[in-house]
C-alpha cells in the first residue's frame, strides 16, 4: 500500500497466537472497509504458526518477525520503527479488543496526543486484577497529578512522532502501557481515555500476576524518579522528619533531653528533601535539553 493512503497502522505484538491471530485479523479487515491503514503484525519469535497464519489473512496484512521472543515491548518498539501511518493504533492479538472502537479512538486523536481504550471492572478479569489495576491507577495518578483511567491498558492510539520520542524509554517487557502513559503524561502531552467493553481473551494469560505486577511497580518508581523525583523524595523526607519528631516528644517528656536519634532523623530528612531539589532540577534540565526546537 502507498505510504501517501496511509492515515493509520495497526500494531498487532503476538506471541504463539495461533488459532486466535487469523480471527482477529479478519474481524479488523472487515470492520475497517473503507479505511487507508495498514496492518503490522509483530510476531515476537513465535514457536507455532502464529506468523504463518497472519500473513495469509489479506495483503494488508504485513508481518515482521523477531527471531526469538524478546518481549511484549520490545514487539510495540518494533511496531512503531516499521509503521508507516501518522496515527498508531496498538492492539492485542487475543480478541479482546473491538475493531468497532477504532473509529472512535482516531476521532479522539484529533484533539489528543495518545487516546486509551478504558476497560471497565466487568472487562477486568478475576478481583484480584481489578484490586492490582486499581492500585496501579492510583499510584500512577499520584505521579502524574493527573486521575488515570487505565494505565495497563494495551488499546490505545497515538501519534508517531509522539511514540517515537519516548521509544528509547520502552522496557521490553509487558510495561509499555504503563512507561507510554507516564512519560507521555509527564512531558505534558494530552491523553484523554473513552470507555470500551474488553471481552474475555482467548488462550491463556502470558502475564504472572506477581512477577509482572512487581515489575509495574518498580516502573511506576522509576518513571517518577526520571521525571517527577521530588514526587518520591518529598514523602520520605516527611516521614523521616515527622518520625524525628515523634521521637523527639517521647525523649522529651520521659527523659527530658534531646537524643543522638532525633537529630539523625532530622538531618537525614533535611538531605533527602535538599536532593530530591537537586533531582528535580536535573529532571528539568533533561526536558530543557531534549525539547525539540
Amino acid at each position: 500500500m502507498d505510504d501517501l493512503k496511509i492515515d493509520f497502522s495497526i500494531v498487532i505484538p503476538a506471541y504463539n497466537e495461533a488459532g486466535v491471530i487469523g480471527a482477529v485479523l479478519r474481524r479488523l479487515v472487515e470492520g475497517l472497509k473503507g479505511h487507508h491503514y495498514e496492518l503490522l503484525v509483530v510476531d515476537d519469535g513465535s514457536s507455532d504458526q502464529t506468523a504463518v497464519q497472519a500473513g495469509a489473512v489479506d495483503p494488508c496484512v504485513r508481518v515482521v518477525r523477531h527471531p526469538y521472543n524478546m518481549g511484549n515491548g520490545a514487539a510495540i518498539k518494533t511496531g512503531i520503527r516499521q509503521a508507516r501511518g501518522e496515527i498508531l493504533v496498538f492492539m492485542d492479538a487475543d480478541g479482546q479488543h473491538s475493531p468497532e472502537d477504532i473509529p472512535r479512538l482516531l476521532q479522539e486523536n484529533q484533539h489528543y496526543d495518545m487516546v486509551v481504550g478504558a476497560r471497565g471492572k466487568e472487562s477486568q478479569a478475576g478481583w484480584h486484577r481489578r484490586v492490582a489495576n486499581g492500585l496501579y491507577n492510583y499510584l500512577a495518578s499520584y505521579v502524574t497529578g493527573r486521575q488515570i483511567g487505565d494505565l495497563t491498558s494495551g488499546f490505545r492510539s497515538l501519534r508517531r512522532d509522539v511514540a517515537r520520542r519516548f521509544i528509547s524509554l520502552l522496557p521490553n517487557g509487558f510495561s509499555y502501557p504503563t512507561t507510554l502513559t507516564l512519560c507521555l503524561m509527564r512531558a505534558g502531552f494530552s491523553v484523554r481515555y473513552i470507555p470500551i467493553e474488553a471481552a474475555r481473551r482467548q488462550g491463556k494469560s502470558k502475564i504472572k500476576l506477581l512477577a509482572d505486577g512487581t515489575k509495574f511497580l518498580l516502573v511506576i518508581v522509576k518513571i517518577c524518579m526520571l521525571f517527577a523525583p521530588f514526587r518520591i523524595f518529598l514523602p520520605v523526607s516527611m516521614y523521616l522528619f515527622l518520625m524525628g519528631m515523634g521521637y523527639y516528644g517521647y525523649t522529651f517528656f520521659t527523659q527530658h533531653r534531646f537524643t543522638n536519634m532525633s537529630m539523625l532523623l532530622f538531618t537525614t530528612a533535611v538531605m533527602i528533601f535538599m536532593m530530591g531539589l537537586i533531582a528535580e532540577q536535573i529532571a528539568q534540565m533533561r526536558f530543557e535539553r531534549t525539547e525539540d526546537p
